[in-house]
């Protein structure tokens, strides 16, 4: 049975609540006027302010009890006077402090002197003391209030909301639970489907996905609006599993084994409200389904408002100017100005056509949330087709922006990727075109060093590039450049920036491996144990750590050599682009990986002498040298461990990059979640785009 749709507008706690949101989210309870503190202790004498109000705060603050208890004990009274120039209670005051076991126990013993209404006392915010309590998350605090005054869960406060609003708002999950477990889950009369709608977005913004995904069971009419899954859609955490190395893995599944148990457990409650949203939604006709997805339109632009900074500005202000002053200009040029012609332009104007940015699918490629995109995708497969203001699938959205797991779904829609690749935007721009522009600059730090990063932007262009129709590889958009011209106008900073990166590292690696060469050169002619002056033999050159010093010391000489002359090529390179693809990477891994090597058996050498020197007695000292000799490479390792994995998975792993991993088709039990009844009429929706095209 399909559920009543409910059109909920998202709020934004950066801006303030409009008149109408703040009649919504007020609830009926609150409505009337709620009395305020007393303030004769501040607009009595100075004396009195000084000898009552001022240490009644400062005990509320620290929670001192024992300080406030003697003037409340000479007059009790004073629990409802304010002691702030915000018309603050000592409640209002403790409550608002950092919760400690000493600020806990005073506000419990505070409210034993204090009337039920006492606690519904608002200050110049408009604010009780549960409103402040819920909004700095001291649960414990909320809990007394409560038990006291149940009816303070139903007080809104500043700006309209209520104190579980300002939980969620926060970020505050136990008192959220607290609240809403006494707020009757949400049924209560003042509660409406516009403010449980806005709480239970603030709920998923804020990864408190079991109270999301029970208001979303409670209340079913809420999952036909699109804020559920505007809110997920930029919860990239709450879907994505990040991967660390194998060590740290085992570091955090030691240490943090809870953490990581709740954060498996929200994972898996975000997916489930994704599911359970989609499920709702999915029952509605396909044309408020693309409403939905499309999200609310952005509001207009306007144009008026913004500076002069560009010719067509500029003529904007012009044009106000002008029709300023048409009140001075005869009667019969005003009436030509009033008629047809005008009449046309006013009716241009108001066809402007809307602009929809929040498009849910959109957003969540251009975030790079690979499993929001794969569960719609497998439960609406008709989002494939679905194209943003600008005319773009969400792949190549997804190739602008460098998301590549959800570019590669490309690779499991089958022979349907050849409509969706030729398609082009409003600028005449094809998916070549949109690779070829450079990418923000958060993109860009997912490898270290310019060098990888133009390499990174190389591998994309490349991979697009055999995608693409051969023809579209030189076609021009309506700016007149063809993809190369494009890659290479918005990449030039990019070159000379991983030019210098190249050139900084290869400097200095160049100088360690010529100090290694150095050194081991030296050694080669003053082994350990010295020579027999009759002959110039080694002494030890039967000895079996001996001839390891020979070995390692050898092959530290050669190594650290080849990484000096491969280092030299490095810096003596052309830096052209497609450079940067191949062969520049190659040429400092093979430096990097021969330094490595030459540092490694520079320690061997280094530590097989105190084997040759000490072999008979006081073996204790060659084994503890050799220990510490493992530090220098240990510690190179770990250091360059983020170079050297980005120079071999960027040269000899990007293969990997672009592939077919079978998100769309590889779980067994997407078949319990598959709430839609219908699939793509692949032939005829083909045949369509083919005629588009042509």
């Amino acid at each position: 049975m399909a559920q009543t749709s409910v059109q909920l507008a998202p709020i934004d706690e950066h801006k303030s609540l409009t008149h109408e949101q703040q009649q919504e989210i007020r609830i009926s309870v609150a409505s009337q006027g709620r009395p305020k503190p007393i303030p004769d202790l501040l607009n009595g004498t100075s004396k009195e302010n000084m000898k009552i109000a001022i240490p009644l705060y400062e005990a509320s603050i620290r929670g001192d009890w024992k300080a406030a208890k003697e003037i409340l004990d000479e007059r009790p009274e004073l629990v409802r006077y304010s002691v702030t120039g915000n018309n603050e209670t000592a409640l209002h005051v403790a409550a608002s402090t950092k919760s400690t076991k000493q600020v806990e126990q005073f506000v419990e013993n505070l409210m034993t002197k204090m009337e039920k209404e006492d606690l519904e006392l608002k200050n110049n915010s408009s604010n009780t003391a549960l409103c402040l309590a819920a909004a700095v998350g001291n649960v414990k605090m909320v809990e007394l209030m409560v038990k006291k005054c149940r009816a303070l869960v139903a007080i809104t406060g500043s700006g309209g909301m209520t104190p579980l609003y300002m939980a969620a708002l926060f970020g505050h999950s136990e008192v959220v639970k607290y609240l809403y477990k006494n707020s009757q889950k949400l049924r209560d009369d003042y509660w409406t489907p516009q403010n449980r709608g806005w709480l239970l977005q603030k709920c998923v913004e804020n990864d408190m996905f079991d109270i999301a995904l029970d208001i979303v069971r409670e209340h079913e009419e809420l999952s036909s609006s699109g804020i559920v899954l505007a809110a997920l859609a930029r919860k990239t955490d709450a879907f994505a599993e990040i991967k660390s190395n194998i060590f740290m893995r085992t570091i955090k599944w030691v240490i943090c084994r809870k953490t990581q148990a709740r954060e498996k457990e929200s994972k898996a409650k975000a997916l489930e409200i994704l599911k359970t949203v989609w499920c709702y939604i999915a029952e509605k006709p396909r044309e408020e389904i693309d409403t939905i997805l499309r999200g609310p339109p952005d509001p207009p632009v306007k144009r008026y408002e913004k500076p002069a900074f560009d010719k067509i500005d500029e003529a904007l202000q012009l044009l106000k100017h002008m029709s300023d002053n048409i009140v001075k200009i005869p009667i019969e040029i005003r009436n030509i100005i009033k008629g047809p012609v005008a009449r046309n332009l006013e009716g241009l104007a108001g066809n402007v056509r809307k602009k929809y940015s929040s498009r849910v699918l959109f957003v969540a490629t251009e975030v790079g949330n690979t499993r929001f995109v794969v569960e719609l995708m497998r439960l609406y497969p008709d989002l494939a087709w679905k194209v943003n203001d600008n005319n773009q699938s969400i792949f190549h959205v997804a190739a602008r922006h460098r998301q590549a797991d959800i570019y590669n779904l490309l690779h499991e829609i089958g022979l349907n990727k050849d409509m969706i690749i030729p398609l082009k935007d409003q600028n005449e721009d094809n998916m070549l075109h949109l690779v070829a522009r450079s990418v923000e600059r958060k993109r860009l730090e997912d490898v270290s060093g310019g060098a990888f990063q133009m390499q990174r932007e190389l591998l994309w262009f490349k991979e697009v590039e055999k995608m693409v129709l051969p023809s579209y590889r030189e076609r021009k958009n309506k700016d007149g450049l063809t993809p190369r011209e494009i890659f290479t106008k918005e990449h030039q900073d990019l070159v000379v920036k991983g030019e210098e990166w190249m050139k900084g590292t290869a400097s200095q690696c160049m100088v360690v491996a010529a100090l290694i060469a150095t050194i081991v050169f030296a050694a080669a002619f003053t082994v350990p144990g010295g020579y027999d002056e009759t002959n110039g033999i080694p002494f030890f050159r039967r000895n079996v750590s001996f001839l390891i010093f020979v070995v390692a010391d050898a092959i530290s000489l050669f190594s650290s050599s080849a990484s000096i002359l491969t280092f030299l090529s490095i810096l003596t390179s052309r830096y052209a682009e497609d450079d940067f693809l191949e062969s520049l990477p190659r040429k400092l891994m093979l430096g990097l990986a021969t330094l490595y090597l030459s540092i490694t058996t520079m320690m061997i050498a280094f530590s097989v002498t105190f084997f040759v020197l000490y072999r008979e007695h006081l073996k204790w000292i060659p084994i503890l040298v050799t220990v510490i000799a493992t530090t220098p490479v240990l510690l190179f390792a770990a250091l360059q461990y983020r170079l050297l994995k980005d120079v071999i998975h960027s040269t000899y792993g990007s293969s990997y990059l672009f592939r077919s991993n079978n998100h769309l088709y590889n779980e067994k039990s997407n078949s319990n979640h598959r709430c839609f009844p219908f699939r793509i009429p692949f032939i005829s929706r083909c045949t369509s785009k083919i005629l588009k095209l042509l």
